[in-house]
């Protein structure tokens, strides 16, 4: 079915609207996914609650596939211009349901996890999903604090990555930690204070999970204390640290290295 939609006043409209703001996608579990390449890499397993095309991208377009799938709302160019986030539409949004995935059955006996804890800038983010997926992790988990992977600017930086691997988002850092303690999984925080490299650890036999903080501020001490160990990414030049992603992508790579 095919509807067209002519007002700002439009309950769907509006609807899209409201999913940009966090609040609004938590109530009703659902994101908007924008742009041609990333609508289409939508997985089957995903729902898609409507399509919304630009007037213009549905007379150029054949939308047979899409029609098969869910409903599809035709907005006038003006008003698909004012739900995009992007400074050149290309005509083209999906509003998704979130799926959601259970702690226990992203675990796996030689897990490989990213805990992402307070991580505010969404290029950062985004990258340490994409990253993460190229790298085979097995789940990245997202504290509460942390900006929200269903961020317009988050899912553009993942480059459809966040359909590929279990993302859990708003954890508790500390309920966390414990969780991955009590199933044996040996956990490393990124910490100027550490002594060895990754390059000196013994990350291939078991689980292993790394602790990623703060852009600004790193990690809290009481979250860092928690680690079993702590970790040093080796500076050579006069820069104090590492960008978070950065940061992240060296001790990914390494776990590529020693498993792969």
């Amino acid at each position: 079915m095919i509807k067209f939609i002519e007002s700002n006043s439009n309950k769907y409209f509006k609807l899209i609207k409201s999913l940009f703001s966090k609040k609004h996608r938590d109530e009703m579990s659902m994101f908007v996914v924008e742009g041609l390449r990333f609508v289409n890499e939508i997985p089957d397993d995903y729902d898609i609650e409507f399509y919304a095309f630009s007037e213009t991208f549905y007379k150029k377009s054949d939308t047979e596939n899409y029609k098969k799938r869910a409903e599809i709302l035709v907005f006038k160019d003006e008003l698909f211009k004012a739900l995009s986030k992007t400074e050149t539409p290309q005509g083209i949004l999906a509003v998704c349901h979130k799926k959601s995935f259970c702690l226990k059955e992203v675990l796996n006996d030689n897990g490989f996890y990213i805990i992402a804890d307070k991580v505010n800038d969404p290029g950062n983010l985004g990258t340490i999903i994409r990253t993460a997926d190229a790298a085979n992790v097995t789940a990245v988990f997202i504290t509460k604090g942390s900006v929200s992977v269903y961020n317009d600017k988050v899912l553009r930086a993942t480059m459809g990555s966040v359909f590929h691997i279990p993302v859990i988002e708003d954890v508790d850092i500390f309920e966390m930690i414990q969780f991955l303690k009590e199933n044996n999984i040996k956990i490393y925080a990124a910490h100027l204070k550490g002594v060895k490299t990754p390059y000196e650890l013994n990350l291939k036999d078991f689980s292993v999970a790394f602790l990623i903080g703060n852009e600004a501020n790193g990690l809290d001490d009481e979250v860092s204390d928690c680690a079993d160990e702590f970790i040093k990414i080796p500076i050579l030049g006069k820069a104090e640290s590492l960008n978070a992603s950065v940061a992240a992508s060296v001790l990914m790579y390494e776990v590529v290295r020693q498993r792969f």
